[in-house]
């Protein structure tokens, strides 16, 4: 086995970005009780790209000018 992979930093949101996670989040969750079967990759896809979004904007941010 080898080592376990870093999870990468979770990024600080901003009120826009919570909402869109939380109404992504709660989507996935409906999908969920429909049953095992249904594919839910699109929404997971969409709430990875939010949060990469948020991790640039706060590298961006942090990074000197």
């Amino acid at each position: 086995m080898g080592a376990p992979v870093p999870a990468k930093p979770e990024p600080q949101l901003t009120a826009s970005e919570k909402a869109k996670a939380a109404w992504l989040i709660g989507r996935m969750a409906k999908r969920a009780v429909a049953g095992p079967e249904v594919d839910q990759s699109d929404l997971e896809r969409k709430l990875d790209r939010l949060l990469d979004a948020a991790r640039k904007r706060e590298a961006k941010a942090k990074s000197p000018r």
